[in-house]
């Protein structure tokens, strides 16, 4: 089996909610066999649990790949200052703040963030990582469809593992 999560594979494909008890559910109960109306070897336990874990590997991935590509297009900026002020300047979709961030500084640009969505779904390193930068500790990404493909990918994302949800202060 193989996730298509870019949605591009050729082939009508069998539809599953980007959870994972939703996917764990449909490979061990043959489900994909049923949708594709032939035979699918039957997984054990450990294979839907793996095949889930490599789908949540692969949305993580799409994420942080959609945060990169904000960031080199110039819809991301870092640092607390600059976060602070595109937040109260309303140029800001979203604001991660790292999951292992300070909870004062976090808290802080969450109430000026207001409505402004709030995610806390990576690690310092793992921002960093993506964004090419050292200590990407707070960020935003301003509205546009970099914000919007983010959202998207992180929506996924919470469907797999605790991530503060879009919409929801942190």
């Amino acid at each position: 089996m193989v996730a298509d999560l870019a949605e591009k594979l050729p082939g009508r494909g069998a539809w599953v909610s980007a959870r994972r008890d939703c996917i764990e559910t449909a490979v061990a109960k043959g489900l994909f066999a049923k949708a594709f109306k032939s035979e699918v070897t039957s997984p054990s336990t450990h294979e839907a649990t793996a095949f889930a874990e490599s789908v949540a590997s692969g949305v993580e991935t799409r994420a942080l790949a959609a945060l990169g590509l904000a960031r080199r297009a110039g819809a991301a900026q870092a640092g607390f200052e600059k976060v602070r002020e595109a937040l109260a300047g309303g140029r800001a979709a979203v604001l991660l703040t790292a999951a292992d961030a300070a909870d004062g500084g976090a808290e802080k640009l969450a109430r000026i963030a207001g409505l402004t969505p709030v995610v806390r779904a990576f690690s310092i390193a793992r921002q960093s990582g993506a964004l090419g930068i050292d200590k990407a500790v707070h960020v935003i990404i301003e509205p546009g469809p970099h914000a919007n493909r983010f959202l998207r990918e992180i929506e996924r994302l919470a469907g797999f593992r605790e991530v503060a949800r879009p919409g929801a202060a942190a």
